[in-house]
């Protein structure tokens, strides 16, 4: 206990100080203008209620988690062809940096053109395209220079044996990039949400936190605004987590803890 304590209190004590500069700031510097107090954003939060979030993040999450699949399920898949057939790594990587320096705010309005508005309360089809945009890029990378990590010896084995770059990839090449696959997913977590939140902002959805956001500033409620942006912060927070864990778990070598020691031993 006193060990998670001690991992923990750093944070928390960090958390504490946000709070008091925001409210001691909210109350001196900033008490003409529309920055309400942390207090208020509870009673903001207390008078919405808690449905009035899950409606709308609910729609907004099933769009990041659609473009978080599609987009990581495809860069897994070229980043293992850059593997496979090493003449179209120049095209794919080619892709990925076009993919990364396209920018979103720009490309929304087309995609919605091309796209259109879903039905009423239904996901946005391009915010879930905007969400796969937002983490190709990243596990592109970590997945080729995760690849790249296995070690020649292990890989010279394969080959030995009689294995090809299949077996290569599937035996040696993907248990070295799990650490580097894994780290990219857990930074495409939150991307994943903001993509899906700008690609609200476009219209044709009247569900979600990018209308409830346009509204809230519309209305002139900070307060709701406020929430509405905590909110979202936690949640890509835990995904943000929930990846760190899984790594833990899945790949304790390279965390350098005892899962480590275990499997040397």
């Amino acid at each position: 206990m006193r060990a998670t304590a001690r991992r923990w209190a750093p944070g928390a004590v960090g958390v504490l100080g946000v709070v008091a500069v925001w409210w001691l700031a909210a109350v001196t510097v900033l008490a003409g203008t529309t920055t309400p107090t942390p207090l208020g954003v509870l009673r903001g939060f207390a008078d919405d209620g808690l449905g009035f979030y899950v409606a709308h993040l609910s729609v907004t999450l099933e769009e990041a988690v659609r473009g978080f699949v599609v987009g990581n399920g495809l860069a897994l898949l070229l980043a293992s062809l850059v593997l496979l057939v090493p003449a179209l790594e120049r095209l794919i990587m080619q892709v990925a940096v076009i993919s990364y320096c396209l920018p979103l705010v720009a490309i929304t309005p087309i995609l919605y053109i091309v796209i259109g508005p879903p039905p009423s309360g239904e996901p946005s089809g391009t915010a879930v395209v905007l969400a796969a945009l937002s983490v190709f890029f990243t596990t592109v990378v970590g997945a080729v220079l995760g690849f790249r990590s296995a070690d020649p010896a292990s890989l010279d084995v394969v080959t030995v044996f009689g294995g090809g770059r299949w077996q290569q990839l599937v035996r040696v090449r993907l248990v070295a990039a799990l650490p580097g696959i894994i780290g990219a997913l857990q930074v495409a977590a939150p991307a994943a949400l903001l993509g899906a939140i700008l690609g609200e902002y476009i219209g044709g959805v009247d569900r979600g936190v990018g209308p409830a956001l346009v509204n809230a500033g519309q209305s002139l409620n900070a307060e709701r605004a406020w929430g509405i942006a905590l909110v979202c912060a936690l949640v890509a927070g835990a995904g943000y987590a929930l990846f760190a864990v899984l790594a833990r778990v899945v790949t304790p070598w390279s965390a350098g803890g005892s899962g480590a020691d275990g499997g040397a031993a």
